[in-house]
Parts: structure tokens; sequence; C-alpha cells
């Protein structure tokens, strides 16, 4: 179960600018550093309610730097951008692993609405061009549609 699962491999790929996650379930999850950067759990870009969200843009280039473990519960991701104030516990990387396509649907909606426009190749097609699967879970897991996270 989702609240339970624990991470197994975490590894960082810098040349394709991915974060690769092994939970103990079975689930692994690739996630593109700007998917990541653009939904940091940080108040700098969460802000303290959704009002004072921050709509993040030009991060189609950022990188991880650095993956700082904090305890058994979270990643610190420092990125090349400088940005480095979110923890990313397990249950949060789960859950952008697994909403990977809504939420990344509803990044490119808010940047459309704000007149801004990506200019790079979509990173989870890219994802998909080289055969590798953004989200791959255990056959068996369920997948209401309340489990996302808040879009930042």
């Amino acid at each position: 179960m989702e609240q339970h699962s624990l991470p197994t491999d975490i590894q960082l790929h810098q040349q394709s600018r991915v974060l690769e996650i092994l939970f103990d379930d079975g689930a692994r999850f690739r996630l593109p550093c700007e998917y990541l950067r653009v939904y940091s759990p940080s108040a700098e870009v969460r802000g303290h309610s959704p009002a004072t969200a921050k709509l993040q843009v030009g991060k189609e280039g950022v990188n991880i730097t650095q993956l700082q473990p904090i305890g058994l519960y979270a990643l610190k991701i420092h990125f090349d951008d400088g940005h480095d104030s979110g923890l990313y516990d397990w249950q949060y990387l789960y859950k952008l692993g697994r909403a990977w396509q809504p939420l990344w649907l509803d990044y490119l909606g808010r940047l459309k609405d704000a007149g801004q426009a990506r200019r790079a190749p979509d990173p989870f097609e890219t994802l998909q061009a080289r055969g590798e699967a953004p989200s791959e879970r255990p056959v068996a897991e369920a997948d209401p549609a309340g489990d996302a996270p808040s879009p930042a």
C-alpha cells in the first residue's frame, strides 16, 4: 500500500535529467528533474496557500546536483538553479510518480493560461520514446483518483 511504501533504490541519471525510484511494493517511477522542480514541496513554490503558489517557468534544463537523505523519510533535492528548500518525503515522491500524467497536464495548462510556453521537448515524451515508462506499478494496484497531490 502506498502509505507504507519505501524506496529500495534511487538512481539519478544526470545526463538524461531523470530521478528513478524503485519502491518496495514493486512500483518504479522515472521523474524528470523539471517535473520535480516545478512540483517542489517548498513554500517558495507551493506558497502557504494555493493563492500564493508561484508558477515555475523556464525550468526545462534544470538538473539535480545533489540528493541528500533526510533521516529515513525524505530527500532534500539540490537543483542547479540554486533551489534546495523542498523536502520530498517518500509518500510525496510516490504520489508524484503515480499521478505524473494529470499533474504534468495541469502544469502545462497553467503555463498556457499564464501566456508561457515550454521551449524544450516534453521530458515525459522523451522518456517514452526511449522505451522507458514514467510509471511502472504492480498490476494489482488500484488507482483512485483522489490520491494526487494538489498542483502547485
